[in-house]
């Protein structure tokens, strides 16, 4: 092909509109629906037409690996392009003189980002792990008359500084923004069709997130998958566990009370919990769940001058909780280990199961072995109430029961 010939790249219809010049150009959507190949289509072709530099570019970018230089060799090599560029260890340089290459943000400050000033364009990939910072640096920094920037990305939260920034009472004028699935994509190939279908039939949730470019529900990052909601009577003979949770200014004190049904079955029909609860207003909380001064309590042992007043008020079988190192996590893989079934009326409880959450890594969307340290007061008091149990008996390997989580990756598709 000779230089200046005109090149037959398609582009799928949901794209056309990124082809105008336009400041800003962004491309939302799911797997498969072939964001990061348009992108790389076009900066290909706009390198063999003319003299540009691009820089391609992540928010953490270790290695070489991890950055769509090797998606970019492979449009080169698509469109029969391999003689007008070459193609280098960290970089490819075009025959026009132009260049591309490929850095991570968390290697920038205000200082060496200056070294992008005559950059024609930058693409943003996985755009939604981009930081605040990193945007600040980077739009005032790409100012070159007619330069553009990209971005592209599978959408996570509303919350994220991208959407925050293309979102419409807010975006810039001269910006244009398209949504893009696997619908849109007419080179969709079978195997990513095959996945598709898995997982809209298996994870209605994860099917939304990673192919249908919603918001993610955290579904994946949720702790507790093993409870129901169920109205239910304790029945007659039934051996009570309680546990409670002291409260703080903005933290509830808490009073769950539970029972064991079956082998592996935990049914829990009362708990209680008061916001800003003093220590002589304890005692009326506790009352609130029947028999509470009857039945043995294990409680939060940070506090053992709130539990040495209620001892002396009215609650003489309550006793402070075994905490050390793992307990939590080893209290939690327990009550994984059964089904939970809460009484409708324990709405604190369930909103709690419904919210407590692993950690999740806001740059990579991975889901890491690390409890939230939130929305938890009703679980732990659950924990300690189930602590006589679990200490005497083995529960499940941890390990049975860690999160797996498939990250979502952007693009793979191969045209035809």
């Amino acid at each position: 092909m000779a230089q200046g010939a005109i090149l037959d790249i398609p582009t799928a219809r949901v794209f056309q509109p990124l082809l105008k010049p336009a400041r800003y150009k962004g491309a939302k959507g799911g797997r498969g629906s072939a964001k990061s190949w348009q992108f790389a289509g076009m900066a290909v072709e706009a390198a063999y037409c003319e003299k540009v530099d691009i820089v391609c570019i992540r928010e953490v970018q270790l290695t070489l690996d991890q950055s769509v230089k090797k998606l970019i060799e492979q449009t080169i090599q698509r469109y029969g392009l391999g003689q007008h560029f070459d193609v280098q260890r960290d970089k490819i340089v075009s025959q026009r003189g132009g260049v591309m290459i490929f850095r991570g943000m968390q290697d920038f400050n205000a200082e060496n980002i200056k070294s992008l000033e005559g950059f024609d364009i930058a693409w943003v990939e996985e755009a939604q792990t981009i930081t605040q910072r990193s945007l600040d640096l980077l739009r005032p920094t790409i100012r070159k008359d007619g330069s553009e920037l990209w971005f592209s990305w599978n959408p996570n939260s509303e919350t994220d500084p991208i959407e925050q920034f293309f979102a419409p009472e807010n975006r810039p004028k001269d910006s244009v923004v398209i949504e893009a699935h696997y619908w849109d994509n007419p080179w969709f190939p079978a195997v990513l069709r095959d996945e598709m279908q898995h997982d809209r039939k298996r994870d209605p949730d994860k099917y939304q997130h990673i192919w249908c470019g919603a918001y993610r529900k955290m579904s994946e990052a949720l702790v507790f998958k093993n409870w129901r909601v169920e109205e239910f009577d304790a029945p007659a003979g039934s051996t009570f566990r309680l546990g409670a949770d002291w409260g703080y200014a903005n933290d509830p004190t808490v009073l769950v009370r539970c029972y064991l049904a079956g082998d592996r079955e935990i049914r829990v029909d009362y708990c209680e919990g008061m916001v800003g609860c003093e220590i002589d207003q304890t005692p009326d909380l506790f009352d609130r769940v029947p028999d509470s001064r009857k039945w043995f309590i294990t409680a939060d042992s940070s506090r053992p001058e709130t539990v040495s007043y209620m001892r002396s008020h009215g609650f003489p079988r309550i006793n402070s909780a075994m905490k050390g190192a793992g307990s939590v996590e080893e209290g939690v893989e327990f009550l994984k280990s059964y089904d939970l079934v809460v009484h409708p009326r324990c709405e604190g409880l369930i909103n709690e199961l419904r919210s407590y959450t692993w950690k999740v890594d806001r740059l990579t969307g991975q889901v890491l072995p690390v409890l939230e340290d939130k929305n938890n007061h009703y679980i732990d008091a659950l924990r300690y109430a189930c602590e006589g149990v679990r200490k005497g008996q083995k529960a499940k390997p941890a390990s049975a029961s860690r999160p797996v989580v498939h990250r979502p990756v952007a693009g793979g598709w191969m045209r035809s």
